[in-house]
């Protein structure tokens, strides 16, 4: 039985993922920060672990307990678990900076790493990072969460050009808006981390983006359920030769594009409207 190990399984992209490849046949090892959400998930029927990816000792510790349970098997890793902090990047300590960065990137970092000696030994497998339409294109309000995704996409693509040849593949996915709960999870950062009051942007923050932090509006016009990741995902991991990137929603395909092809202050022009 083919084995994955997922990050970030609580809800949303990673919850689905989890359920969907067991579906399949896989054997999933869905992870989670938190103890309860473990013990959720291990009452839905899933092989559940706990895993920090701010914590070395828990990432090693998760990763272990997976190999031991496979018999040092592990075919794929879909790196997902990751969070926002909203607010100007002008209201953004730098401590905040580091923490998210914690999670969002180097906590994916050293479990590639510690995954990728188990690939190399049996041959081959594949890494999947799930990164976002904001790995390509900036949006204002979205400051920290931006930083870890371009690093993420820059990291991504020189570790698909080191292990061409070992046959461990590197993939990149890249949601635009997808039906989860990063919103609601944002809050509680927000409000740790952005004295939005003392803000010379205060009213801004009223005017854009309080109603949107806080009122669950309608969908995005473009919004997808995470089955739409899923799908992206299941090609990544299965298929001969998987895609280096893989676009989901019409937001991502358009902006992917618009990078590529417009003028810095075209483009600028475009996402001040967003």
């Amino acid at each position: 039985m083919r084995a994955i190990l997922i990050t970030g399984c609580s809800s949303g992209i990673g919850h689905h993922a989890a359920h969907a490849l067991v579906r399949r046949g896989w054997r999933v090892f869905a992870t989670c920060r938190k103890p309860e959400d473990v013990a959720r998930l291990q009452g839905e029927g899933l092989e559940s672990l706990p895993l920090d990816l701010t914590d070395t000792d828990s990432i090693t510790a998760a990763l272990q307990e997976v190999l031991a349970r496979t018999g040092g098997q592990l075919d794929a890793l879909f790196n997902n678990g990751a969070y926002a902090i909203p607010g100007a990047t002008e209201d953004l300590p730098t401590d905040a900076l580091r923490a998210i960065f914690e999670t969002n990137l180097f906590g994916w970092h050293e479990l590639t790493r510690q995954v990728l000696p188990v690939m190399r030994a049996q041959g081959g497998g594949r890494i999947v990072q799930n990164s976002s339409v904001l790995g390509l294109a900036a949006l204002r309000w979205r400051g920290a969460y931006v930083a870890t995704k371009f690093a993420l996409e820059g990291l991504t693509d020189v570790l698909r050009l080191e292990m061409a040849g070992t046959g461990i593949h590197v993939c990149l996915i890249e949601p635009g808006p997808i039906t989860s709960r990063i919103r609601e999870n944002s809050i509680p950062h927000f409000e740790s981390w952005i004295d939005w009051q003392a803000s010379p942007r205060a009213d801004h923050y009223h005017a854009e983006l309080l109603s949107r932090l806080y009122e669950a509006g309608e969908p995005d016009f473009f919004e997808l359920p995470p089955d739409a990741v899923t799908r992206r995902l299941i090609h990544a991991i299965e298929a001969r030769r998987p895609r280096p990137r893989y676009f989901v929603t019409t937001p991502a395909l358009l902006l992917g594009t618009a990078r590529r092809l417009l003028p810095t202050r075209l483009l600028d022009m475009i996402l001040r409207r967003i």
